[in-house]
Formats: C-alpha cells, sequence, structure tokens
C-alpha cells in the first residue's frame, strides 16, 4: 500500500512534466527532443564542452583499480582517474591551439627508448641489441592474442606514456617562455638589499575597543559578495552519528578462553558416522599436529615457529624459555586471540647471522630467469666446481660471486648482510634450507646447499646473540563478540532510531540521556568515503547524506564493520558563495580592523608626525636599515605593506593614514641607503628565472581553474 500511495503521489508531478514538455513542444518542436535528450544521461561531466561518457569513465576506473590491484578505496581510485582524464583533455586542447600534436610516433618511439623496453631479454637479438622487430611484433601478437589481458595491461601503459608525454611537451613549451631579463634581476637584487630608515607614529588596531565597532551579518554578506572569489565552496553536508560498536563482552571473552583452554586436555566425542564413542585428544597428548587443527578448527594456520625470546609473547615468554619439550601453556590472550602453545623442539642459536653467497638457479628454480638455461644437474655440478675454487680463498669467493651471480649481491663480494632469526625461519620467502645452514653451524663454515631458489656455496661470515629458543605450536581463536552481543548492539540502534523518530524528542537529548557520545562531522564532500571516527570508508552514508530526498533533521541507520551507527543531516551547504553564518570567524576581524581604522584616521591629524604624535597621545618610533625582502618592524612586527610604502616613498615626506595588518601609521622616511652597484646581475636573472620555472609544476592546477569542468560523478557513485 505504501509503494503505491508513492506512486499516486508521484504521477501528478509525472502528469506536470508531461504536460509541460507537450507545451513547450506546441510552441518548438524541437524543443520536445531537448528536453528528454539522454545525452546527459549517458555523461559524467564536460572539460570546456568535451563530454566525458559514463563508458569511458567507467573503463578507465575499472582498469585503474586492476593496476592498483585493490589496494586504493572506490572513492581514491574515482579521484585518481577524474584528475588523469582532465590532464588528458586539458593537454591536448592546450598543445591543439598551440598548433603541437603529438602523434603516434612519438608515443612510440617514447616507449622504445626507454629502458624498460630497450634493456628487456625478450626484445633483445642474438648479439644482445635491443631489436625494434621484437617489440614491434610482440605487440601484434598481443593485441590479436585471444588472452586480452595482457594487451590490455600494455594499452593502458601506452595511453598513460600519450598523457605524460603530452603534459612534458606542454610545460617544457611554457618553461621555454619563463625567462628573466637582467633589469628584472636589478629589480630583485634592490629589493632584496636596498635599504629604508623612518620615523613613524603607530596606532594599533587594538587600541580601539570591540565594543565600540559593530559588524553587522549584511556587512559580512557584502564583504562575501565584493571578494566572491575568496569564499567559493563545494557543495558539502554536516551530520552527527552516535556509534553502536559490536565489540566483546567481558563475558564472550571469559567463554572463548574456556573453550580454548579445553583443547587442551583429551576429549570424549561420538563418531557421526558409526555413532561409537570415540577420543579426541587435546595438543598436550597430540603428536598429529594437522590432525589436531584439523579437529578442533584454529583460527590460527598450523605452523611451528622457531621463537627466542622477543619474539614470543611477553605473558608466556619466561615460563616457555624455562621449558621442556611438550610442556604446554595456555589459555593466554595476545593480539586479540585466545591461544595454547606446545614446545616441540628446543635449541641454541645466534638470533643474526651474517653470510656470503655464490648463486646458480636451474630451470624450474623459483630463482630461475629467462635467460637462465642450465639443469639441475648442471647447476650441481657447477656448484660443486666453485666450492672446492672457494672454501679456502675468500678473494676467489667474492670474484666469482661478482661474477655469476644475478641478485642484490653482485658486485658485493656475495655478501649478503644480515638475517634474522625470524625472518629467516618463519618467513616463506626465505628458504629452511638455507636458514637450518646458516644458523645451526658455526662462524666461518662453508658449504653447498639446496634450496628453492637454486644451489648456493654460503658461507658464514658473523654471528650475534647466541641463546636459547623453541619451536612450538599455537592453536588459537580469535576474540569476537558473541551473537548475543550482535543482537544486543542491534537492538540498541533500533531503539534509539525509534526514540528520535518521535517529534517530542530531540537526538541530541536521546543520545544524553542513553550516555551514547553523539558526534559532529562538518564538511563532507559529495565524492568523499571516509568519515572522521570510522575504520575504512563509509560511501553509504555520504550518498544518503547527498540524496535529493534527504533533508536536515532527516536520519537513518545503517550497518558498519563491526557495528552500527545512526546519522543525523543536520547541514546542507550548496555549491556557490559560503553562508555568512559559516564564515563570521574568518570576516568578523577583516571587518572589525577596518571600521577600527576609520575611527583611528580621523584622529590622525596633524601636518607632522609630531602633531600626529600629541593628537594621539604615542610617541614617534624609529626602524633603521629594513629590507623589503625582511619587512618586520621592531616592537610592531610583520608589516608587508608599511614597508613597501616606505621603500617607494619620498624621503623626508610626511605619509599619513597608511593601513597595516596591525594597525595605522603615518611615517616619514628618514633615509634610503642603495645597495652597491653590480658589474651585472646575471646571477639574479637566472634566480627568477629558475623560480619561475620550478613553478611549471603547477601548471596543471592553473589551468583547470580556468577551465570550465562539470563534474557530474556523483551520480555514477550512487548519489540520486
Amino acid at each position: 500500500m505504501a509503494i503505491l500511495s508513492k506512486i499516486r503521489d508521484r504521477s501528478i508531478a509525472l502528469i506536470a512534466v508531461i504536460g509541460l514538455a507537450l507545451f513547450a513542444f506546441v510552441l518548438d518542436p524541437s524543443t520536445l527532443t531537448d528536453f528528454f535528450d539522454s545525452t546527459k544521461i549517458n555523461e559524467v561531466g564536460e572539460v570546456d564542452g568535451e563530454s566525458i561518457s559514463r563508458l569511458e569513465y567507467a573503463e578507465a576506473l575499472d582498469s585503474y583499480k586492476t593496476k592498483t590491484n585493490g589496494r586504493v578505496s572506490d572513492m581514491q581510485a574515482a579521484k585518481t582517474v577524474w584528475e588523469n582524464i582532465l590532464k588528458e583533455k586539458i593537454y591536448t586542447k592546450q598543445l591543439q591551439l598551440a598548433g603541437v600534436t603529438i602523434g603516434e610516433n612519438d608515443v612510440l618511439n617514447t616507449i622504445i627508448n626507454s629502458s624498460f623496453v630497450q634493456t628487456n631479454p625478450q626484445f633483445l637479438n642474438e648479439a644482445g641489441l635491443f631489436d625494434k622487430d621484437s617489440f614491434m611484433q610482440f605487440l601484434k601478437d598481443t593485441k590479436e592474442s585471444e588472452d586480452q589481458n595482457l594487451w590490455i595491461a600494455w594499452n593502458n601503459y601506452i595511453n598513460e606514456i600519450a598523457t605524460n608525454l603530452k603534459r612534458d611537451t606542454y610545460n617544457n613549451l611554457v618553461k621555454v617562455g619563463l625567462g628573466a631579463s637582467l633589469k628584472e634581476g636589478e629589480y630583485s637584487y634592490r629589493e632584496d638589499n636596498d635599504l629604508v630608515s623612518a620615523e613613524f607614529v603607530y596606532i594599533p588596531y587594538s587600541s580601539i575597543p570591540d565594543s565600540l565597532v559593530s559588524v553587522t551579518k549584511k556587512d559580512v554578506e557584502s564583504y562575501i559578495k565584493k571578494n566572491s572569489n575568496e569564499f567559493e565552496v563545494e557543495a558539502s553536508r554536516d551530520i552527527s552519528y552516535v556509534k553502536f560498536d559490536i565489540l566483546p563482552t567481558d563475558e564472550d571473552k571469559e567463554e572463548i578462553k574456556n573453550k580454548v583452554g579445553s583443547y587442551l586436555e583429551d576429549r570424549d566425542d561420538i563418531n557421526k558416522v558409526t555413532a561409537q564413542k570415540i577420543v579426541i585428544q587435546g595438543l598436550k597428548n597430540s603428536e598429529d599436529y594437522n590432525l589436531f587443527f584439523e579437529e578442533n578448527i584454529s583460527d590460527i594456520p598450523m605452523q611451528e615457529m622457531y621463537l627466542m625470546k622477543g619474539e614470543l609473547p611477553e605473558s608466556i615468554s619466561e615460563s616457555v624459555l624455562s621449558g621442556n619439550v611438550d610442556d604446554t601453556f595456555g589459555p593466554y590472550e595476545d593480539k586479540n586471540y585466545f591461544k595454547i602453545s606446545k614446545i616441540t623442539k628446543v635449541f641454541f642459536r645466534p638470533d643474526s647471522v651474517k653470510a656470503s653467497s655464490i648463486f646458480i638457479p636451474y630451470v624450474g628454480s623459483q630463482g630461475a630467469l629467462p635467460t637462465t638455461t642450465k639443469t639441475e644437474m648442471q647447476a650441481k655440478a657447477s656448484i660443486d666446481s666453485i666450492y672446492k675454487l672457494v672454501r679456502r680463498n675468500k678473494k676467489k669467493f667474492a670474484q666469482i660471486a661478482n661474477e655469476i651471480n644475478t641478485d642484490g649481491s653482485k658486485q658485493n663480494g656475495g655478501n649478503i648482510g644480515w638475517s634474522s632469526h625470524n625472518l629467516s625461519f618463519n618467513s616463506p620467502r626465505f628458504d629452511p634450507e638455507l636458514a637450518s645452514f646458516m644458523f645451526d653451524n658455526k662462524t666461518g663454515k662453508v658449504g653447498v646447499v639446496k634450496s628453492k631458489y637454486g644451489y648456493h656455496v654460503i658461507r658464514i661470515d658473523e654471528q650475534k646473540n647466541r641463546q636459547k629458543g623453541v619451536r612450538i605450536v599455537t592453536f588459537g581463536r580469535e576474540i569476537i563478540p558473541s551473537q548475543e552481543t550482535e543482537n544486543t548492539a542491534f537492538q540498541n540502534a533500533e531503539k534509539f532510531a525509534l526514540d528520535i523518530s518521535s517529534e517530542e524528542n530531540n537526538f541530541y537529548d536521546v543520545a544524553k540521556e542513553k550516555s551514547y557520545q553523539a558526534r559532529p562531522v562538518v564538511g563532507l564532500k559529495i565524492m568523499d568515503d571516509k568519515i572522521p571516527g570510522f575504520m575504512g570508508p563509509q560511501r553509504q552514508i555520504i550518498t544518503w547524506a547527498f540524496g535529493s530526498e534527504t533533508n536536515v533533521g532527516d536520519f537513518q541507520r545503517f550497518d558498519i564493520d563491526k557495528g552500527y551507527v545512526v546519522a543525523l543531516l543536520t547541514n546542507k551547504t550548496n555549491k556557490g558563495l559560503i553562508n555568512p553564518s559559516k564564515a563570521i570567524n574568518r570576516v568578523r576581524p577583516i571587518l572589525l580592523n577596518e571600521k577600527k581604522a576609520f575611527i583611528i584616521e580621523s584622529k590622525m591629524k596633524g601636518s607632522s608626525l609630531n602633531e600626529i604624535a600629541k593628537a594621539n597621545k604615542v610617541s614617534i618610533k624609529e626602524m633603521n636599515n629594513i629590507a623589503l625582502k625582511s619587512p618586520s618592524i621592531t616592537g610592531v612586527g610583520f608589516e608587508p605593506k608599511v614597508v613597501g610604502a616606505m621603500y617607494y616613498a619620498e624621503e623626508n615626506k610626511l605619509y599619513n593614514k597608511v593601513k597595516g595588518d596591525k594597525g595605522v601609521f603615518a611615517f616619514v622616511v628618514t633615509n634610503k641607503e642603495s645597495a652597491p652597484t653590480l658589474p651585472n646581475y646575471e646571477m639574479n636573472r637566472q634566480r627568477i628565472s629558475q623560480d619561475r620555472k620550478n613553478k611549471v609544476v603547477n601548471i596543471f592546477e592553473a589551468l583547470k581553474e580556468v577551465s570550465d569542468i562539470e563534474d557530474n560523478r556523483a551520480g555514477f557513485h550512487g548519489v540520486q
């Protein structure tokens, strides 16, 4: 019934829309086509009249997400992709206006000349030189391949190079024109080194009480209109919210702890297939740890870890290191888990080892390169021969390592640096055979080791901090809220939403009554996805806040990760000039000073500094040898406008009613000291020129400002 009611309500509006369209058609038939034109529906924006289609934007977005492998949020991706599209279109237009064309050959040559392509073994001939024909054939084959994933990646790379080439070409064109003249160099030198001295009378704005002047709302509005460029704002929303986190209670923790503790001992159970009584071994008596983990469902994967004192959980470290094989520990809390552990081995090892390696991969090993040709047997024969040459000869070891190694130890005598015990035995990237050799042998030992990467001659160069350690197996369950706790959080959120739906109840009053924390958030933008106080993106709340049917005072409950939230829309700010009420803190001090200046100026009467000082009961002050580049006046502060006025004033002439940042001045310049004339001002000219060229990085932002950009992406991202 509610749906039918909405249809009836909206049918009146629909009839009105159709009526207006038909009336327009009678006056001008072409308007009907324009009225229902769907072109805008298929656009997400425009740049200087050029459309950005939904398809173009969606494909670019999908490509970027694939490229980043999901490491960025949807809105972060949206912002980057939008900027890239704007860059491509803006720079293309600017180059067209300049009569410059970036063609396919320009892009291709840039790619071909990149080190990435030039040094790729896939594109080298038998002489080891880059073969352009081979590269071009590769692109052709990739484009025509049934599996288009590789071509999509290359096509994206080509498009990226094209966009960057357009940017660099335009920026370089601009750079060429950003020089400076010797006269500018001289002006710069003078402003930096010419000095000015003066006597002055200064009456600060703070000398006039705020109570003597008033700033009205109309004053603020007038100031904003006169300075509209400074007060343009994006559309934004303000909300307040109450969060209902689903967190484990003390009762939840105790239940999990007891459950984990029960897995230490054997327990009786019933076989679901045979209905016979069986005994499931606890961790104390278990020897098949894979079976134990399978039967009891651990939230921590089965792994035997090699740990020393600093790597063990602090709560059990001392007791574990004084324990023996088969001793068990727990249940104990560690990193949001309740755990039980068992010692499976006790050892004494250094906590870090420095070693050197000579390395030979073979076809099929993880260390093999496209150029690897040796079989496993050939690699083993080669490493055995090398071992005989280097086992007692460090100099020979370094020479051969520099010749044949293909990893980072090449040209470093085979030195692979220090390896920690923890990473060597517990990281999947480190080979266990290498780890065992390095940590179970003594300094100076040289030997041959086969790893998943290939064959190695390993030499142990140094070892540090030999100590006791253990290999332990650890079972654990994550500390999570119970279903009852989740239900309570949901019921609290629902009850709060129900309470504030009543006209008599206020959001903040109800929150205070129930001791909930109501948190305000100001200035959410339409393309945001992060909200202060939340972990991770909260796009659903943003889209609701900007929805066309969401009004100030509306609220809604949302499901969030590990909880619920009830949000209240407290304010809408439309795109355009800022609301005077939000700008008053920024504008009021400016207007106060302007009005105080008017009062001060009326008192600054006299034909000399003495008369002005006497009329205002202040003394005449002095400033000596001030340069324009450092416009600070002792006892006053930073006053660039006043010092600038002094710098270009005539000597011994009274200047009155000069408004500064901190007050009103009257001054007489007593002396100007010119810096020595230089033979030339080339250094200053070069500095100005370089400063200007360094600002080329800001060109795109400037181009964006003067471009006519229409951004309608919000609809694409869920705002109705």
